[in-house]
């Protein structure tokens, strides 16, 4: 009779294993976070932890030529390099992001060694790399 209540429990078992022990052997992308803010408005910066999909972004919002705002955080990898319309204070704005895969890569203190394009990667080491 116990052996039988095991066999039940196993593929519940089984299930919860292959959803935890991701995340707890490794961490997922932590990124800087900021709400869309007019450009030249400073705050300071926290940190949020990406799912296990998304990558860090810095988007800037444009008015015509003018780059009016900014924002920060985490975003589907299948968003980078698009733009969107977003309206603020009830005018529209262009709003494009440009991703980054590695932890803080969003803040604007971080070496960016992939400037100038809309999505980068960078590969972790062996020794920090996560497979998921």
């Amino acid at each position: 009779m116990a052996g039988q209540n095991v066999l039940q429990l196993l593929p519940l078992a089984v299930l919860c294993l292959h959803l935890l022990l991701p995340s707890s052997l490794c961490e997922n992308l932590k990124c800087y976070f900021t709400p869309i803010l007019e450009k030249e408005k400073k705050i300071e910066l926290s940190v949020t932890e990406c799912s296990p999909n998304e990558v860090c972004f810095h988007a800037l919002g444009h008015f015509g030529n003018f780059t009016a705002l900014s924002a920060r955080g985490c975003l589907p990898e299948k968003n980078c390099g698009k733009a969107n319309s977003i309206r603020f204070r009830g005018a529209a704005y262009a709003m494009t992001y440009e991703c980054c895969d590695w932890s803080y890569c969003n803040s604007d203190q971080a070496p960016n060694p992939c400037k100038g394009k809309q999505s980068c990667s960078i590969k972790p080491s062996p020794e920090t790399a996560c497979s998921g």
